[in-house]
């Protein structure tokens, strides 16, 4: 059982066969080469420098193969509304994200990260009491965070090359990570910052 309130993770949520034809697709859209990382930005682009969302960085509907997948989740019940909003990450070995909270008056109660290619261990850590829990990410794994995994919980991928889990050793190949969430409502200045 996991230790972060409000915390879910399912195994093979996707199949194999579901992976590899995601990962073709995904390696036919364009990359966004402006972090330390290539990204995908759909629905709406997230600006990293502002940590907000702006209605005039709308891109449009989410595509029919991300719309299928949002869809699921939300016929699942695994979250309270249709995301309209993916980011998508690739990890190569050694690359990772600063533990973090996503903007929370930009985004619903519920982050869903889908993740693809490689093994890797996320770290939790609570805001407050600085507790670290690893989870550890297989390929096709769903992780929903709720609540106080949402809200109080920061997370985030060590920059590192194998990761430790349980007296195991993982070497990191390349990982593709699908966060889904939903925009929440654009403020009469068309943006929604994090305070």
């Amino acid at each position: 059982m996991l230790e972060v309130p409000g915390l879910k993770y399912i195994c093979d949520y996707i199949s194999a066969a579901e992976q590899c034809q995601l990962l073709d697709t995904i390696d036919r859209q364009v990359w966004s080469t402006e972090l330390k990382r290539r990204v995908q930005h759909y629905g709406y682009k997230y600006n990293y420098q502002k940590r907000s969302v702006e209605s005039s960085l709308y891109l449009g509907d989410l595509p029919d193969w991300l719309l299928s997948i949002a869809k699921q989740l939300y016929t699942d019940k695994l979250t309270e509304s249709l995301p309209d909003q993916v980011i998508i990450n690739e990890y190569e070995p050694g690359q990772g994200i600063a533990a973090h909270i996503d903007c929370v008056p930009c985004f619903g109660e519920t982050i869903i990260s889908l993740s693809l290619g490689s093994v890797c261990v996320m770290d939790f850590t609570h805001s407050q009491t600085k507790q670290k829990i690893p989870i550890l990410l297989l390929p096709g794994s769903l992780l929903i965070l709720q609540k106080q995994a949402r809200y109080e919980w920061q997370h985030g991928i060590a920059l590192r090359k194998k990761d430790k889990y349980k007296g195991k050793e993982f070497v990191r190949t390349r990982r593709i990570s699908l966060t889904f969430r939903k925009v929440l409502g654009i403020t009469a200045r068309n943006e929604v910052q994090l305070l």
